[in-house]
């Protein structure tokens, strides 16, 4: 007999895996950050490239190697995210990063958080099919994210980053997809 939990992961995977198949390709993030209670903001354009990684992809199979998974093979698929980002308002330098996502059941894998070059789980769930939330905890943070698909061109996105139940920052974000995927052959 098949448990509730394993049809309910099985679900959940499925539904990842398609959320990020639809989120490939190359989009323009303009965000918000407010730091509270001041109310401080910071604005930041910034172009991300989302890449599909499939099970077995050597990328996800050295992500479990970095948390430690007994079968290297056991990340059902995930997600190549890279970024160019520019501060407005001459706050900061352009930033340049990437990091690798890896699913297995209801948790979320990755190479670092977003505050910490080390190795984070984070629980995820989908409230509706084209919305997955996030919630990560480390350093005694806590960090709440949305991401909703809106039709094939659009993406929002709210970030909440609490510590000692008090929340920190909020950050908002609307995301327009500028390429979708390529084909290998035009890599």
């Amino acid at each position: 007999m098949t448990s509730l939990l394993k049809i309910v992961q099985t679900a959940d995977e499925k539904m990842i895996a398609e959320f990020f198949q639809a989120s490939v390709g190359k989009w323009r993030s303009e965000r918000r950050y407010y730091t509270l209670p001041q109310g401080k903001i910071k604005e930041i354009v910034s172009i991300i490239t989302i890449k599909f990684l499939a099970q077995g992809d050597d990328e996800l199979q050295q992500l479990a190697q970095l948390h430690e998974l007994s079968d290297l093979g056991s990340l059902i698929c995930g997600a190549k995210v890279s970024w160019e980002s520019n501060y407005l308002h001459n706050e900061r330098k352009e930033a340049i990063g990437m990091t690798i996502f890896g699913v297995l059941g209801n948790i979320l894998y990755r190479d670092r958080g977003f505050a910490t070059t080390k190795p984070v789980k984070a629980q995820y769930n989908f409230p509706h099919p084209k919305t997955l939330c996030l919630r990560t905890e480390y350093n005694n943070s806590v960090f709440e994210e949305e991401i909703k698909l809106i039709g094939d061109k659009y993406r929002t996105r709210q970030s909440i980053i609490s510590r000692a139940g008090e929340q920190l920052i909020i950050g908002q974000y609307l995301e327009k997809r500028i390429q979708a995927e390529t084909s290998p052959l035009m890599s």
